[in-house]
């Protein structure tokens, strides 16, 4: 019975007047202005301050509405999951993933996802790990692709398969045709094209470079996979990246180093302790299948 008021109450603390939100909502102003003010009744107190030229939140109403949209977004929550009961013929999927994956993981999985349940709609976003996590924790997300070392206790880590970081050359790269590993200090005069410092793998090859007192030369730094790529594809610049982008990409060949690059786990990532909607649970199946068939899942 509240819900209708507490949508209108909402919807007039955002636009701060009553007049657009009515529009907004597609009632008349008298109606609107009716059930806030039965709500009001009902809880024995101002929600707004009407006496200026614009509208604005009573302290009473400050407190009132953080619960109101708490309770809101809990229903919605509810709604999805009615939803994606009704075997998957209706449903959302909010997926987030940190960006190498967009290169070799994340096509592969929502196109064989979509074939399986076409009337699944999904939400897809390349993010920052610590941008995944608050997303996870706030209920905007339902899963996200990342890493086992997550920072929040909130957030369950399920791990996928071990990802190897790897020097890539172009196919007519000299090293391309290398038998012998390159050692640290041979990597340390190889001209560099690296993802810039935010990015998870880029960490992992700092912190390489700095346990064996490198100093790469790195001429380019770039904010997206692919125009690394691109660079190292077309000239005479190597990278280092996750050895997996080797499926998606042809013309790139794995370079052994010694002593060997890191690695890291990748991880399905969702809230502890949540209801998972039906669409993440096919979607975790799908993926973990997916992993096995091609033989990256981890021990």
């Amino acid at each position: 019975m509240l819900l209708r008021p507490i949508r209108y109450v909402l919807t007039v603390a955002e636009l701060k007047n009553f007049t657009r939100a009515a529009e907004v909502l597609h009632v008349s102003q008298p109606a609107l202005s009716q059930q806030i003010r039965q709500l009001e009744a009902e809880l024995g107190g101002a929600l707004f301050d009407r006496s200026g030229r614009t509208i604005s939140l009573t302290d009473f109403g400050r407190v009132y509405i953080e619960h109101a949209r708490q309770a809101l977004e809990h229903l919605d929550a509810g709604k999805r999951a009615l939803q994606d009961v009704r075997g998957l013929t209706r449903g959302l999927l909010r997926l987030a993933y940190a960006p190498t994956f967009a290169e070799y993981l994340i096509g592969p999985a929502l196109r064989r996802f979509h074939a399986m349940h076409p009337a699944i709609a999904v939400e897809v976003s390349e993010r920052p790990l610590d941008e995944i996590e608050a997303g996870l924790e706030r209920d905007m997300l339902d899963l996200g692709i990342g890493f086992t070392d997550v920072r929040s206790e909130n957030i369950q880590a399920q791990p996928l398969f071990a990802e190897h970081i790897a020097l890539l050359v172009a196919s007519g790269h000299p090293l391309a045709r290398r038998r012998n590993p390159v050692t640290s200090e041979q990597l340390d005069n190889i001209p560099l094209a690296l993802l810039s410092p935010d990015f998870v793998v880029r960490k992992f090859a700092d912190a390489y470079f700095h346990a064996h007192q490198l100093r790469p030369q790195v001429l380019v730094q770039a904010n997206a996979v692919g125009t690394v790529l691109k660079l190292v594809k077309d000239g005479s610049l190597a990278t280092l990246l996750p050895s997996t982008v080797l499926r998606e990409h042809k013309g790139l060949v794995s370079v052994p180093v010694t002593p060997a690059l890191p690695q890291r786990t990748v991880a399905l990532l969702a809230r502890r302790r949540a209801s998972r909607t039906v669409a993440a649970q096919a979607f975790e199946t799908l993926l973990f299948e997916m992993i096995a068939e091609e033989g990256l899942a981890t021990a």
